[in-house]
């Protein structure tokens, strides 16, 4: 079905060049991206690192989004984009081959901070790339394929990336099971693997449009970025509500996923496979639902949207929290199953689907097209400033009010992002006809 889909599509030869180019990086990121779902649990259960190294370690995957705004213009200002890509690829991944100087178990770890030092700067300087990474690769997609088709060659490309992605987890978690250290030869052979992803990327076609009208200075150019981000925000109250939220909401995601993976292994033990299996489960759900969903998001308000997203989350925390005083489980080919957590994964699979269709769809809702990149990009840089903080408070949270208490400070903030929500769409409704700023009637 989906390959007759495919074929009926015409498409030019530059498209179909760029397609295949994009879709090997897709298989060959999802695989990569499939193994590094595991990697804050491989930091606590293998190198047995602390809890606030743990937070730092998942801050670092989204903290770059801080410098956004900045390196956003720098990516502008670039003209040789094949030569960044490849340059960047090299610098950032070619750090993991360091791991082949780690020991190979735990007696070699055991006192030895270094290693953890060592573990987390490798991931900072890795995590880095997405700077140069995602706005380059939306760059060369948006120049290659044509409007009617983007959509949905996008959407194969993705699918195979998530494909690749629960194999790969759930492959990684067996081979972690039956040596805890597997990973010191698995990420160097990331490092070439993701080389050579960027490398094919950046052989899709670009050229540099011609600007010869003179640029303004670099910091005055970010400043003005700044300046537009402030007058969204300002001038668009729809829009302010519906960030106001989504921070609400990523206090809560962030100062949990560090509190989470340390639940897994302090209070439910469970083992590299297990955690692999309930990964895979909510991310089989989202992928089933995301088409249903993406129908729905179009004709409806994000903020009413949001109310859905932020519900499933709420209830995720809710049955996690739950499963520690609910406990029974069975263990199957060595995979230990509870059934409360079930029920928490299932409307994390929910929240899931409905959070990567709102993420990336939501703020366009709110402008005009030729203002999406703006938009999208104060969301993004947000995502950044609460990146700062919010991981390590989590743990903090933790260390003096255990589980139980940080799961309710978390469903205390969505609760107040969903009230929030419910009362911009009566105060402020949004007519769909109207654009810009001013959105509200």
């Amino acid at each position: 079905m989906v390959f007759k889909k495919f074929n009926r599509l015409t498409l030019s030869s530059r498209e179909k060049k760029t397609f295949r180019l994009h879709l090997t990086y897709s298989i060959i990121e999802g695989f990569i991206a499939g193994i590094l779902v595991l990697n804050e649990f491989v930091f606590l259960k293998s190198l047995q690192g602390s809890d606030y190294q743990i937070g730092f370690l998942f801050q670092f995957s989204v903290i770059a989004m801080a410098l956004l705004l900045l390196f956003n213009e720098f990516i502008r200002r670039v003209g040789n984009k094949r030569k960044l890509l490849r340059i960047t690829g090299i610098v950032t991944r070619i750090p993991l081959i360091s791991m082949l100087f780690f020991p190979s178990g735990v007696a070699g770890i055991t006192g030895n901070d270094w290693y953890h030092t060592l573990f987390l700067a490798v991931f900072l300087i890795y995590f880095l790339a997405n700077l140069v990474i995602y706005p380059t690769i939306n760059l060369l997609l948006k120049t290659n394929y044509d409007h009617p088709n983007f959509g949905e060659l996008y959407g194969y490309a993705t699918s195979a990336n998530k494909v690749l992605m629960l194999v790969s987890t759930l492959l990684f978690g067996i081979l972690l099971d039956f040596n805890n250290f597997a990973f010191v030869y698995v990420y160097p052979g990331l490092a070439m693997l993701s080389i050579t992803s960027l490398f094919l990327l950046s052989n899709i076609d670009y050229e540099e449009p011609d600007n010869s009208e003179k640029k303004e200075s670099f910091l005055k150019a970010v400043r003005h970025s700044s300046v537009r981000m402030v007058h969204i925000l300002r001038f668009n109250k729809p829009y302010l509500h519906f960030e106001i939220g989504f921070m609400l909401y990523g206090f809560a995601f962030m100062s949990t996923v560090a509190v989470i993976t340390i639940f897994f292994e302090r209070a439910l033990h469970l083992n590299y496979s297990s955690v692999g299996f309930y990964k895979n489960i909510y991310n089989i759900i989202a992928i089933l639902l995301l088409p249903l969903l993406g129908r729905i998001i179009g004709k409806t308000d994000p903020r009413r949207f949001a109310i859905y997203t932020f519900t499933a989350f709420l209830l995720y925390f809710f049955f996690m929290g739950l499963t520690e005083y609910l406990p029974f489980n069975i263990t199957w080919i060595g995979i230990k199953i509870y059934p409360v957590l079930l029920v928490a994964i299932f409307c994390n699979g929910i929240f899931a689907a409905t959070m990567a269709l709102l993420w990336y769809i939501g703020s366009a809702y709110f402008c005009r097209k030729e203002e999406a990149a703006d938009y999208q990009s104060v969301h993004l840089s947000l995502t950044g400033i609460r990146a700062i903080f919010a991981p390590i408070l989590g743990v903090f949270f933790y260390e003096m009010i255990d589980f139980s208490g940080t799961f309710l400070i978390a469903i205390f903030f969505l609760l107040s992002a969903i009230v929030l929500m419910v009362w911009s769409l009566r105060k402020y409704p949004v007519r769909k006809e109207n654009t810009g700023n001013n959105r509200t009637t």
